[in-house]
């Protein structure tokens, strides 16, 4: 009896289950006191992650997210009642999960899945979000979607560009002081705020799956 361990056929690379890494960009708001361009007044964003592979098609992935957003009334060409003006900075974090489609089979060998190195993809998922605006904290879900693109540069690495908007479900993100300026009752469908980012993310892959084991009599 001979056992023949194969870890692939010729050319073929190894698939790992995770990958891990960060990213940086820009991030934005849409409120009370910017209802334009959600990037007029553009602040940073960092983001930590986690991801399991589930195929070459569907992940999922977990991550904390630190973000700086503002807005100006004034700036927006908003105005208030009693034509009061309103600015705002804030830091705003948010830790969720996000389940990821790529359009592709993404990945590099196994030639016979015709994978490629690159791949448009979306996101959606949940999340958990507290903001901090002048030593008041609020805290709400987040809903984001996201759309973005993936390349492979190297066997264990994945560099990604992802634009992501998110809806939560409170108004607080801007502060106390705009929850309500013009005395519209806020809904989920109304008067809530918004955030956008725009990141790059570099992750590593680790955990290969199991190697396939033939047995030849």
């Amino acid at each position: 009896m001979i056992l023949t361990f194969i870890t692939g056929a010729s050319g073929q690379e190894a698939r790992y289950r995770w990958d891990i890494g960060g990213g940086i960009g820009m991030s934005g708001y849409e409120g009370d006191a910017n209802q334009g361009f959600i990037f007029s007044k553009p602040g940073f964003t960092a983001t930590a992650l986690a991801r399991y592979n589930f195929d070459t098609r569907w992940s999922v992935r977990a991550q904390a997210q630190v973000m700086t957003l503002s807005g100006d009334t004034e700036a927006a060409g908003i105005v208030l009642p009693n034509a009061a003006n309103y600015s705002f900075s804030s830091t705003t974090f948010d830790v969720g999960a996000r389940a990821e489609f790529n359009f592709f089979p993404y990945g590099i060998g196994e030639t016979y899945k015709r994978l490629r190195r690159w791949t448009p993809f979306v996101s959606a998922g949940l999340g958990l979000l507290m903001s901090s605006v002048e030593s008041h904290t609020f805290t709400a879900l987040s809903i984001p979607l996201g759309v973005g693109v993936r390349y492979k540069p190297a066997k264990r690495l994945n560099l990604a560009l992802e634009l992501t908007f998110a809806k939560t479900t409170g108004d607080h993100i801007d502060g106390p002081d705009l929850s309500d300026p013009f005395r519209i009752k806020s809904s989920f469908l109304k008067n809530t705020d918004w955030y956008s980012t725009l990141a790059v993310t570099l992750t590593y892959e680790f955990s290969e799956r199991c190697t396939v084991c033939n047995r030849i009599d």
